[in-house]
């Protein structure tokens, strides 16, 4: 999974990215600082791994990951070249989903492009990029799907959306705020449209609001946008994420609890993206290794199997599961859990659970 990280210049995009990789991209107070995307790899933490591994002893404990990409900043006129815009754009274009940093703070010595602190503003000015890149792909589609429906009728309701999709966007509104059915939804994300990818805005403010932001006025805008997008909102302190990047678990979680903060921004942030793109994640456990894999929720049994391997999937023939809180329960014993029928049967139609324990039977 591959996230990039967007936003204007000086917003606090690369000091985010450092401090939830550790990757080391540079941070710097001027424009453009970051030209071509930084990667990091980030281990997401799963409390239910650890304790598995420390269950069987196991050799090899697995996590999971998420990719994120710290992409160039953006400014008015991208859509057209301006600035870095057709790097930026197409950078976009090959990640998930979007997580868009909007400054929630005033600091005079961390200067803003446009010379003055406005969320929403600042989120129009990459939207509607986003939105004109968005018309430009639609009106070569439209002139195509037009040209071809002289000769096959049935490409009247395709255009009828791709005549609906555009004249949204032409109101200045992301495709993703539009109300699809299921099947129109389906045929929009084909087209890939910039405007339509998941997104989460990251609201980076200062320590006195890194608890929830509730009292910042910038962020109750931002989340009032949010909710017309149907999107997420994560409130983080970037300079706080910075600092605790540096610091083992154990401090990292005294400094929290003196902060008032619950979790970091990185477990909030990679809570969101799980919801956002609608993941989970079920588990293999053993003395060999000790595993997270990642699925879409609604996955079926052969298919998850097949996240581990293709003849899984192939030659699958059942899944013999427990739920990883029924297992912990049983002491951390599977033959305790089989004694009280908790361990499961499930044949190709059972649909994977989040922190299912599942061993698959399969023929070679």
């Amino acid at each position: 999974m591959k996230l990039g990280i967007v936003g204007l210049p000086n917003v606090g995009k690369s000091t985010l990215f450092n401090a939830i990789t550790k990757a080391g991209a540079e941070a710097a107070n001027y424009p453009f600082c970051t030209i071509e995307p930084n990667v990091g790899v980030v281990t997401v933490p799963d409390e239910r791994i650890r304790n598995l591994h420390e269950i069987y002893n196991s050799k090899k404990t697995v996590y999971t990951t998420i990719e994120f990409c710290d992409i160039a900043g953006l400014v008015k006129g991208a859509s057209k070249g301006e600035g870095l815009g057709n790097k930026f754009l197409g950078h976009i274009r090959e990640v998930a989903a979007i997580v868009h940093v909007v400054r929630c703070f005033e600091n005079d010595n961390i200067v803003h492009v446009d010379g003055r602190i406005d969320p929403l503003s600042d989120i129009e000015t990459i939207n509607t990029e986003l939105i004109l890149s968005d018309m430009e792909v639609l009106e070569r589609r439209i002139t195509k799907t037009t040209k071809n429906l002289k000769g096959d009728k049935t490409l009247q309701k395709e255009l009828d959306i791709l005549n609906r999709v555009n004249d949204f966007l032409a109101e200045g509104k992301s495709a993703r705020a539009m109300e699809l059915d299921e099947e129109e939804a389906e045929f929009v994300k084909s087209l890939d449209l910039l405007s339509y990818k998941p997104i989460i805005y990251v609201a980076n403010v200062s320590e006195d609001d890194a608890a929830d932001g509730a009292d910042n006025e910038y962020v109750k805008a931002v989340r009032q946008f949010a909710a017309t997008e149907d999107a997420e909102v994560v409130v983080i302190c970037a300079e706080i994420e910075q600092e605790i990047s540096e610091l083992d678990e154990d401090e990292k979680a005294m400094f929290l609890e003196e902060l008032g903060i619950s979790e970091s921004g990185l477990d909030k942030l990679i809570k969101a993206s799980y919801s956002l793109l609608n993941l989970i994640s079920f588990l293999t456990a053993g003395e060999d290794e000790c595993r997270a894999w990642t699925i879409r929720r609604g996955t079926k049994a052969p298919q998850a199997a097949g996240r581990i391997h293709t003849d899984f999937e192939r030659g699958f023939i059942r899944a013999e599961t427990v739920a990883y809180d029924k297992f912990i329960e049983c002491g951390g014993s599977m033959s305790a859990a089989r004694e009280k029928g908790l361990v499961r049967s499930e044949g190709k139609e059972y649909v994977v659970q989040d922190g299912d324990i599942i061993t698959f039977l399969f023929n070679v």
